[in-house]
């Protein structure tokens, strides 16, 4: 009876039934109370277990697969991470935290695209192709022009952002940021990268408060705000991908609408 009832204990005290160290401590501190003569005998102790939450996937209702439908190196600990990546693209972790930075710029570029291709035609009735080069268009710039603009602004600009990505907090200093007196607007106020937050970042304070002239971010409202924007951005990529196809069929997205 007594090797059964070691048996049993021991069964309980393992990571598979009570899921992790954590757990196993207070499951063994229990066990090894009831062992002992204590005032409190007659009392019961009742130890809750909380188990994780399991990860999302891409395909909910299809168990197994592999690292087809459940990578291992993805944890879901970034937001919108449903594991998939059928290609293992992430599995090193600093190619996977490069991807993610692309993913959220590009996404970022493409929903600020949609919005002004829906309302740049609404408003001059020009296709968004051929804005730049339309003689009507508001602004129109010859091909030389968009080059050059592309080449030297966005050049610098993506060249800050390459150089704090590798080195992050090294861009938010005085000299990188000779046109504002006050470098402290370009921090990283959140300290998470691709989130800078702050006074410039977050004028709204979407997702932080000012205490005292000091930008403090609020975790709950970031978390839930940085799933929403990769959702949207993903979806913004793909509407993207479909104008392109409408492009070169001559067709635009309020043609294809009917409006």
């Amino acid at each position: 009876m007594a090797a059964t009832s070691g048996a049993v204990l021991n069964g309980l005290g393992s990571s598979f039934l009570c899921g992790g160290k954590r757990s196993q401590a207070l499951l063994g501190a229990s066990i090894g109370a009831k062992g002992s003569p204590s005032p409190a005998a007659g009392t019961r102790k009742l130890i809750v277990v909380a188990a994780a939450a399991p990860k999302k996937s891409w395909i909910p209702a299809v168990k197994g697969g592999g690292n087809f439908i459940d990578p291992e190196w993805l944890d879901g600990s970034l937001p919108g991470d449903y594991g998939f990546d059928p290609l293992g693209l992430g599995k090193d972790p600093a190619f996977l935290k490069w991807y993610r930075e692309a993913e959220l710029i590009h996404g970022r570029w493409a929903m600020a695209a949609v919005v002004g291709i829906f309302v740049g035609q609404a408003w001059s009735g020009i296709p968004w192709f051929e804005a730049g080069a339309d003689p009507g268009a508001i602004a129109p710039f010859s091909f030389g022009s968009l080059l050059g603009t592309q080449l030297i602004l966005m050049g610098w600009v993506e060249s800050k952002r390459w150089v704090d990505f590798f080195n992050p907090q090294s861009q938010s200093v005085e000299w990188a940021t000779p046109w504002s007196k006050t470098a402290q607007n370009f921090a990283n106020a959140t300290g998470e990268q691709g989130y800078p937050g702050g006074k410039f970042f977050d004028p709204l304070g979407l997702a932080g408060t000012i205490q005292n002239g000091v930008y403090v971010p609020d975790i709950d409202k970031l978390e839930r705000l940085k799933l929403a924007e990769i959702k949207h951005a993903r979806i913004a990529m793909l509407a993207m991908l479909i104008f392109y196809f409408e492009a070169g069929q001559g067709k635009t997205p309020l043609g294809a609408l009917g409006l």
